[in-house]
């Protein structure tokens, strides 16, 4: 009896989720979009004599290019965050050591360098801005985010 019994709730439940797949559906969806975007800028900086190369030319170079690393970082930190990790150690109840250690992760597109100029004798700087509306149009291309505007059954 309850061999048959179980096989009348079996057989219903496939009829009923059979039925499930005979009804179709259509779905419309949109792209969503912010009201307004930021611009955020970045400062790095650089010192001139402590770069490796040959000559002076060289040097400047080579700071420009740490000093539009630097503003790269900042510009990462503005955007992202900065992780901390940090510890200290205790012997005897006594505080022996502390560290602390700071990072800084993630990926900047769309970024523009403003300008790059020398700061006093030894340094040099360069300026980035990142506008939020170009980052929203490179991630719009690739990830195509979407929001369900409508379903139509039929």
């Amino acid at each position: 009896m309850k061999a048959i019994q179980l096989l009348v709730i079996l057989s219903a439940l496939l009829m009923l989720s059979a039925c499930q797949n005979m009804i179709s559906k259509q779905l419309e969806w949109e792209t969503i979009e912010p009201e307004s975007y930021p611009t955020i800028r970045s400062v790095g900086y650089a010192p001139i004599d402590a770069q490796q190369g040959e000559t002076r030319s060289a040097k400047v170079l080579n700071a420009l290019k740490a000093s539009k690393l630097d503003a790269y970082r900042e510009l990462t930190e503005q955007v992202y965050g900065q992780k901390i990790d940090g510890g200290q150690s205790l012997a005897n109840l006594v505080l022996t050591d502390t560290q602390l250690k700071a990072t800084v992760q993630g990926v900047i597109r769309g970024a523009r360098v403003v300008k790059s100029y020398p700061v006093g004798e030894d340094s040099y700087a360069t300026e980035l801005e990142l506008d939020f509306a170009l980052v929203h149009d490179i991630y719009l291309s690739t990830a195509k985010p979407k929001k369900l505007k409508k379903i139509r059954y039929y």
